[in-house]
């Protein structure tokens, strides 16, 4: 029993890359449910959401569809490059990450920092000229003028697919996209460890560990949702029930956070009737599942311990025929056998603390994807101004002649510092985030990984043991 069984997870060419991916964070325990189909869909994503940009996500997929449609010949052809072979090896994780990369550029409207106008702008100026009733002096005079969405009769409607192109124009654009990006990071934030503590679930009842169910997954679902599913909830709710004409009649969500802890809202205005009250109850059942998660376990081990014996022959008993259930309810009754209360109810404060302060971390570290998006962004269009307009200002017949050697730049200074730098800055931070946000909800990565036996690799260890 105290052996660990090794564990295999059988792949392919396509999923050996992101089953590489899990396992550098830790090897799974035997038959323990695996991140890597789940991460298969959610890593490219996390990654696009960072890097979203269809001309680069374009270039990035090329590349990639290169390297799978050469791969026959370049395995022949082994290189000594380690980097080129990791770049190979990895050809698969690339072309996910840029078709991911195509569909949020397509979100957010984005293609080497300039906007596609695909479908037409839904804004319309002859409603902004009646309506703010704008002049010809009015234009000469200013500058800048804000395309500012409140006004009544500007937008026709939804725009069908994306961000409307004209917010590439507007001067409060990068306001626009902060709010926007900085709560659809938290609701992917969410959603994602969600998913993370659901799947411990699927552990639990694998193992025969029903115990668990009621004592870990439900009051940490609980705590997780109470609170921050109910920030999602918040931030969906003023989406739909605040438009554009009233956005500046609209409570701030973090002041309306805030209170919730400190359980009060009287002195501001509700987001809906009932609002203080629904607030309390879900502050308190977060806060009552505290102590169910710091103190249920322990006690029932203990009760176990004390009087559960012939429980637990019963369990064995009624599973002599699932292999799985022995070898999970043996190591309950092992864990029994060595049982020391102070030590079992110590790894106990140490998993809540961590599971506690971790939702609230957790849920700011994904805030990264709207820092690396805004970045990215920035930088793509910092290098258009400094690059490419230059080229584009020449209007004389040389401009052609001047035009080559700067696109050779733009393409250049493109490759190395948004596509290879920005990229590898995005696929660390995605890692991160499942790593570290995800995996540790469900995943324990302390297993050992099963390694067939080949008669090539004894002499190495015999030279090893100094038998040669």
């Amino acid at each position: 029993i105290n052996d660990t069984p090794p564990t295999l997870v059988r792949t392919n060419k396509f999923t050996s890359g992101f089953q590489s991916i899990v396992e550098a964070y830790g090897v799974g325990d035997y038959r323990e449910a695996s991140p890597a189909p789940y991460t298969i869909i959610t890593f490219p994503f996390l990654f696009a959401v960072m890097f979203g940009d269809l001309g680069h996500g374009m270039v990035m997929t090329l590349f990639a569809l290169w390297m799978v449609l050469t791969e026959k010949k370049r395995r022949r052809k082994r290189s000594g490059n380690e980097i080129w072979m990791m770049f190979f090896d990895g050809r698969y994780i690339i072309l996910m990450m840029g078709l991911f990369s195509v569909y949020t550029g397509l979100i957010y409207n984005d293609c080497f920092s300039k906007s596609l106008n695909i479908f037409g702008s839904g804004w319309s100026v002859r409603a902004m000229f009646t309506n703010q009733q704008w002049t010809n002096e009015t234009l000469q005079t200013n500058a800048l003028l804000t395309l500012d969405p409140n006004v009544s009769g500007v937008f026709s409607g939804p725009y069908p697919f994306g961000i409307d192109p004209i917010w590439n124009m507007a001067a409060n654009r990068l306001s626009f996209l902060n709010s926007y990006k900085m709560k659809m990071s938290v609701i992917i934030g969410v959603v994602h460890m969600s998913f993370g503590v659901v799947l411990s679930v699927f552990n639990h009842l694998h193992f025969r560990q029903k115990f668990n169910v009621y004592l870990l997954f439900l009051p940490e679902l609980l705590f997780l949702l109470c609170l921050f599913g109910y920030l999602v909830c918040m931030i969906l709710y003023k989406w739909v029930a605040f438009g554009s004409r009233d956005s500046c009649l609209a409570p701030s969500i973090l002041i309306h956070f805030i209170n919730m802890f400190l359980m009060q809202g009287g002195d501001i205005t509700p987001l809906y009737p009932g609002q203080t009250g629904l607030q309390i109850f879900l502050v308190v059942v977060a806060m009552l599942s505290v102590p169910v998660l710091l103190l249920g376990k322990p006690l029932y081990l203990y009760w176990l311990y004390r009087g559960g014996k012939g429980l637990r022959r019963r369990r064995v008993s009624g599973f002599r025929n699932d292999v799985v259930s022995v070898h999970g309810i043996l190591h309950i009754i092992l864990i029994l056998l060595q049982f020391d209360f102070a030590d079992v109810l110590l790894h106990q404060v140490i998993h809540t603390i961590e599971y506690c302060l971790g939702c609230i971390s957790n849920t700011a570290s994904y805030l990264r994807l709207w820092a690396l998006s805004l970045a990215h962004a920035q930088l793509s269009e910092v290098l258009w101004a400094m690059v490419m307009r230059l080229g584009l200002r020449v209007t004389t017949r040389l401009g052609v002649l001047v035009l080559v050697p700067v696109f050779g730049l733009f393409a250049v200074l493109t490759v190395s510092i948004l596509l290879v730098m920005e990229g590898l800055s995005a696929f660390l931070h995605a890692l991160r985030l499942h790593w570290v946000e995800f995996q540790n909800k469900f995943y324990h990565g302390t297993g050992v990984k099963f390694v067939p036996f080949d008669f090539s690799l004894l002499p190495s260890v015999f030279e090893q043991d100094g038998l040669l």
